[in-house]
């Protein structure tokens, strides 16, 4: 799935147009993005968090030399599925 299809599919559920359908997907996006920038979590109860991590510095192999490298230190993006999410995908039953 894509972000047209998405659109189009927020179109079908929710009963919105294409234009407003787009802007809530960028809004939703821009949202999560500015806060992981300020170093923030976000998290969406039942499908799951997103958060920054810290890569250390480390050393590597240039794959076509072997020569070894200085890999710098970096933050990266981490989504952790929640439970529920989880368990959809898995196909467990849901307790009662």
């Amino acid at each position: 799935m894509n972000k047209a299809d998405l659109i189009e599919q927020l179109c079908k559920d929710a009963s919105l147009t294409k234009a407003d359908a787009n802007s809530a997907i960028d809004s939703i996006t821009n949202t999560i993005i500015t806060a992981l920038k300020k170093g923030d979590k976000v998290t969406l109860v039942g499908f799951g968090t997103f958060s920054v991590t810290q890569r250390k510095a480390r050393n590597g192999r240039n794959p076509q030399t072997g020569e070894t490298i200085k890999i710098k230190a970096t933050k990266a993006a981490k989504f952790k599925a929640g439970k529920e999410f989880s368990e959809v995908i898995a196909g467990a039953k849901k307790k009662k």
